[in-house]
C-alpha cells in the first residue's frame, strides 16, 4: 500500500487523489485522521457495492453543478460535466465521506465527429464548504494529468506496452523500476525525461 511512501511527505491540508485500487478504508483513515490531509478517491467495481450506491444516486442526473470544457488540444474537443451530493455521507459505509461525485467525460474527436461518453465516479472527504463542484474537478483533473503523464513516459520511453515480461510478479515489478527511475530523473530538475535517458 502507499502508507510507507507517505509517511516521510507533509501532507496536512493536502488533497490526496488515488485511483480506485487504493480506494481502502484503511488509506482514508489514514490520510484524516493521522495525517489530516483530505482524499480524493476514484470508485470502481473493486468496491462493488460502493459504486452502485453512488451510481444509483446519480441515475437520474440532472443539470450538472458544473461544466468544464477544455481547450481542443490532441485532436479531441472535451466537456466535463460533475454533478456533487453530500446527501450520502451518513448512509455510505466508508470513514470520512465528504461528497460524493460523478463526473461525465464527453469527447469528440475532431477528424471524424465521431462522439465518445464515460462516466467515473467517487468519494472525497472534503465538504461542500471546503470544496466546491468546480474545485473537485479541478482536483480530478490533476489527477489525470499526473497520471496520463507517467504513462506516456512508460509507454513511449520504456515501450512498456510491447514488454514480454508477463509471468508472476515481473510486470508489476517492472513497472515499479520503471516509475522509480523516472521519479528520480524528475526529482532533479530536467527539462526532458526523454533526452536525459538517452544521455544516460
Amino acid at each position: 500500500m502507499a502508507i510507507p511512501l507517505l509517511d516521510s511527505l507533509e501532507l496536512k491540508d493536502k488533497d490526496i487523489t488515488a485511483d480506485a485500487l487504493h480506494t481502502q478504508r484503511k488509506f482514508a483513515e489514514y490520510l484524516v485522521v493521522k495525517r489530516q490531509a483530505h482524499y480524493h478517491f476514484t470508485v470502481k467495481a473493486n468496491q462493488a457495492t460502493l459504486l452502485e450506491e453512488i451510481a444509483l444516486m446519480f441515475e437520474d442526473r440532472k443539470q450538472p453543478d458544473f461544466v468544464m470544457h477544455d481547450p481542443p488540444d490532441h485532436g479531441r474537443i472535451e466537456t466535463r460535466n460533475i454533478w456533487t451530493t453530500s446527501a450520502l455521507n451518513g448512509y455510505l459505509n466508508f470513514p470520512h465521506v465528504g461528497q460524493a461525485f460523478a463526473i461525465e467525460r464527453i469527447a469528440i474527436d475532431k477528424k471524424t465527429g465521431k462522439p465518445s461518453r464515460d462516466i467515473a465516479y467517487g468519494i472525497t472527504s472534503r465538504s461542500t464548504q471546503q470544496a466546491d463542484a468546480r474545485r473537485l474537478l479541478e482536483i480530478n483533473r490533476g489527477h489525470w494529468t499526473i497520471e496520463n503523464s507517467c504513462h506516456y513516459i512508460l509507454d513511449w520511453n520504456y515501450d512498456e506496452d510491447r514488454c514480454r515480461i508477463r509471468t508472476g510478479h515481473g510486470p508489476e515489478n517492472m513497472t515499479r523500476l520503471r516509475r522509480f527511475a523516472i521519479g528520480v530523473i524528475k526529482s532533479k530538475g530536467v527539462r526532458s525525461v526523454a533526452q536525459t535517458m538517452r544521455q544516460l
